[in-house]
């Protein structure tokens, strides 16, 4: 019999290895989407945060919590875009992603969302609510799977598609990178 709490196998590997993309999102059920490549919403707390219970710009009441998985392959990227809301990445498997965030002081960032946690990926990334961000898949360049859960619920009043070149201007120092993004590349 085998003894997992001692065991030092990968069982991540050979499965993600099998699938492919179009397996995840048939299993899943993903479907094509406007901001993040292939996207399933999984949960819309019924319990609602009432109309004056939240501060602008929720005023008129949110969901408490809202949830998804979101799939991004080099064909897919997540669209550059910002929510209101505060949102956090989990991983789940495949290759990583490099997220480039546009916070509202005129500074960027950048993060991995991935396995490697030594060379400092991350598993869960917390992007601030109102923050224009987007991400392409690095590493094998097949696919990332992952899930985001945002707090309160996301509406779709809360979504903004970002204006590549207006912040392209405004954030001059990724400028390219922006461009690049959009097309899944690193080129």
């Amino acid at each position: 019999m085998l003894d997992v709490r001692c065991s030092t196998f990968d069982v991540q590997t050979p499965m993600t290895n099998d699938l492919t993309a179009a397996e995840i999102r048939d299993l899943l059920k993903l479907e094509a989407h406007a901001t993040c490549g292939f996207v399933r919403v999984t949960f819309i707390s019924k319990q609602r945060i009432a109309r004056g219970g939240l501060p602008a710009p929720f005023v008129d009441g949110r969901p408490a919590g809202s949830a998804l998985y979101f799939m991004v392959t080099p064909d897919a990227p997540v669209r550059l875009h910002r929510i209101r809301n505060d949102q956090l990445y989990h991983r789940y498997l495949g290759d990583p992603i490099e997220v480039l965030m546009l916070h509202q002081n005129g500074t960027s960032e950048r993060a991995v969302v991935g396995p490697d946690l030594r060379a400092g990926q991350c598993v869960q990334l917390l992007i601030p609510g109102n923050t224009f961000h987007t991400a392409r898949v690095i590493g094998y360049r097949r696919w990332f799977l992952g899930a985001s859960t945002e707090w309160p619920g996301v509406e779709k009043v809360d979504v903004e598609i970002g204006d590549v070149e207006a912040l392209a201007a405004k954030y001059p120092d990724v400028a390219n990178d922006l461009r690049a993004f959009q097309k899944g590349s690193g080129d």
